[in-house]
């Protein structure tokens, strides 16, 4: 039984280290170490300086009760690392909490178990193992929370002490697979950074969105049209990083047109037009399935289904229509239909859902009723009308990601 355990550590740490995004290897972070004891819930903390930033959680009781296809809306909050909470205890003294039941713990205990959640979402929490997530140099980057396990007929039983050892050792590469996410997410906001010092508009709140959005729209989308699972996470990750660089062109486009703050004259829109294929040139000479697809993403979210977008079959290394794809004006023809890459499609929805959400310098935030309207307006004529129908089917989760991802000074109406 012992051998089984650790065969199956093993291979669920090989799992989670070939993910790259940091939201994606926190969902399976979680759902292995869940598969792993049987766990109805659980929840991941991260570091941040010195607090905890509940960031991910899993409720499998809770999802049934909302019907196939649905997913958990949360906030997240912020606690901090001190001994009053079980999450900052173990974050702050690095030791693995095990409680049976956590409304009949030990007194002596420092720590008290918040029961808010239960009583907010008729929930019980019984059996909580807690476990830190450190890296090489032995510093904590998280917590990971395990909750409910269960025996094969289904009911709560506490978690075996003799499965401590495990978990310490399935946390510990986890922690190393989000250290590698972290690097990665923080090589990307490097470059959203130089696209937010031309463009005040492009922050890394905004990306954070827009890339969140349509992780969900594509997973909406896949489900219905009945893609492979494996398939879907694979796409997934790389979609996660590609989308926030959906802008990334923008580098070279010039101030005085970023930062005018009334209506662009048409000549002045032809030159913002280019950061769409600027943005693919950086990923020409691809690499990797995240080359190509970051490139597809910055060069077609402008396109409309209707063929009146930007910037149309051009080769973004000569600026030139594509061979076949060019029009009796010597100008690239424009993209329709399912001519437009698919994550183009995606993220065309959620560049335009955020950008309506909130204030531009050109426009004061809309309200939700009124984006939705406009989002089913275009249905067909900006948008593919299954991209909006999967918008529609996750919008509930598209409107708790606006608060994880809050601009500070920019609010949504």
């Amino acid at each position: 039984m012992e051998k089984e355990k650790i065969e199956l550590i093993s291979q669920v740490s090989l799992d989670i280290n070939e993910v790259k995004d940091l939201d994606t290897v926190m969902e399976r972070i979680l759902t292995n170490v869940r598969r792993f004891f049987r766990a109805d819930a659980g929840s991941i903390y991260l570091k941040q300086r010195e607090k905890l930033k509940f960031s991910y959680t899993q409720n499998d009781t809770l999802k049934e009760r909302l019907g196939p296809g649905k997913k958990l809306v949360y906030n997240t909050f912020n606690i901090p690392i001190n001994n009053e909470s079980i999450a900052g205890y173990v974050a702050r003294n690095k030791k693995v909490v095990n409680i049976p039941d956590v409304y009949n713990m030990d007194s002596s205990t420092p720590f008290t178990f918040d029961s808010d959640f239960d009583r907010l979402s008729d929930y019980k929490t019984g059996s909580m193992l807690t476990v830190p997530m450190t890296n090489q140099r032995g510093e904590v980057m998280g917590v990971m929370q395990v909750i409910n396990a269960q025996d094969e007929q289904g009911r709560i039983i506490p978690f075996s002490n003799s499965d401590e050892a495990f978990v310490r050792h399935f946390a510990t590469n986890a922690g190393l697979a989000l250290e590698r996410a972290q690097m990665t997410r923080d090589i990307l906001m490097r470059m959203i950074s130089m696209a937010e010092l031309r463009d005040p508009l492009e922050t890394g709140s905004h990306v954070n969105r827009v890339a969140a959005y349509s992780v969900e729209i594509y997973e909406a989308w896949a489900r219905k049209k009945g893609l492979d699972e494996d398939e879907i996470e694979r796409q997934k990750d790389i979609l996660r990083m590609a989308a926030m660089l959906h802008d990334v062109g923008k580098v070279a486009v010039s101030d005085m047109i970023l930062k005018k703050p009334s209506k662009l004259t048409s000549d002045e829109f032809d030159l913002m037009k280019c950061h769409s294929y600027l943005g693919a040139r950086l990923f020409s000479n691809a690499r990797s399935e995240f080359d190509d697809m970051a490139a597809e993403v910055a060069l077609t979210h402008h396109e409309k289904w209707n063929g009146k977008g930007y910037p149309g079959h051009i080769d973004p290394m000569t600026e030139k229509p594509v061979a076949g794809f060019e029009g009796s004006d010597g100008k690239p023809l424009p993209r329709k239909g399912e001519e437009i890459p698919i994550f183009g499609r995606i993220v065309a929805v959620a560049d335009v859902y955020d950008a309506l959400c909130f204030r531009r310098s050109y426009k004061e935030a809309w309200s939700e009723d009124r984006v939705l309207e406009e989002i089913r307006n275009c249905s067909g004529t900006h948008f593919d009308p299954e991209v909006v129908e999967a918008f529609f089917s996750c919008h509930d989760v598209l409107r708790s990601i606006v608060n994880r991802y809050p601009d500070e000074t920019n609010q949504p109406s």
